[in-house]
């Protein structure tokens, strides 16, 4: 089905982008529930959990956000230079007879894997959880540390 639109100047130009965007969130909500809004709200691509890395002296620092998920919930595994992170974010209940008028934020199973640029020492990993941002500290390996090495002279 292809859509014919008539533009105009001025506020009749404005109102059939309200309506096309409208429209676009009714297609997107029949294809998939909870996508309403979408059209008439800038979003980023579908990757959960947000995540920070840098580097630090002592390692890799990964941040990632993850408001109203069970720390308990939360699955991270090292192998070799890559980490997985894997949780689920339970949605609450809405009372009874009571409807959605708008449905952004997801709910469910989510992995995210994420490949470190250098290999860490897994039996040191640590992670802590505040104010619904995860913190994994993810040291250096003793062969990615930084060595001095003496010269002789000969």
């Amino acid at each position: 089905m292809m859509a014919r639109f008539r533009w105009y100047s001025g506020d009749d130009m404005f109102s059939q982008l309200e309506r096309m965007q409208r429209e676009m969130d009714r297609l997107l909500s029949s294809v998939r529930p909870g996508l309403a809004g979408l059209a008439s709200a800038v979003q980023r691509p579908d990757v959960y959990p947000p995540i920070n890395l840098y580097k630090d002296e002592e390692g890799f620092i990964v941040r990632a956000e993850v408001p109203g998920v069970d720390p308990k919930a939360i699955d991270l595994e090292v192998t070799g230079d890559t980490l997985t992170l894997r949780g689920e974010r339970t949605a609450p209940g809405i009372p009874e007879g009571a409807s959605y008028h708008r449905r952004e934020r997801d709910f469910g199973r989510f992995r995210r894997s994420l490949t470190l640029p250098e290999m860490v020492d897994s039996t040191k990993v640590s992670a802590a959880c505040h104010d619904g941002v995860l913190e994994i500290r993810l040291p250096h390996s003793e062969q990615a540390k930084r060595r001095h090495i003496a010269v002789k002279a000969q």
